[in-house]
């Protein structure tokens, strides 16, 4: 099985409202696919999910394709930050947990300028 955690941080709190939207968009995806688990948590700027997946083809055919990959495009205008890290696991951890592996291992995408 497959564990995705990806955290977010927003340019600014008015840029939850586009988030909200291409979340939305994102969650009605997900659920047309064969993700077995999916937690979200987020406040202010900071916003993540955490996936689990039976393996790493179906979550890269929901990462690059829909919602999700046209968020990604447009993730630039939003956000400041975004992190993610792929490991395998039975079980989602507890976000404490998560939120370590992310500082400690994640893959780091910053974004520059404003909009």
């Amino acid at each position: 099985m497959k564990v995705s955690i990806t955290s977010i941080e927003l340019r600014s709190p008015f840029k939850f409202f586009p988030l909200s939207l291409f979340a939305l968009h994102i969650l009605r995806q997900l659920k047309t696919t064969h993700c077995q688990e999916f937690k979200k948590q987020g406040i202010w700027t900071m916003h993540y999910t955490m996936t689990l997946w039976e393996n790493e083809e179906q979550m890269r055919d929901f990462v690059k394709s829909g919602a999700h990959l046209d968020a990604m495009k447009k993730g630039a205008g939003i956000s400041k930050e975004i992190r993610s890290y792929t490991f395998d696991a039975d079980q989602l951890p507890a976000w404490k947990e998560a939120k370590q592996l992310l500082k400690e291992h994640g893959k780091v995408f910053v974004y520059g300028g404003k909009s």
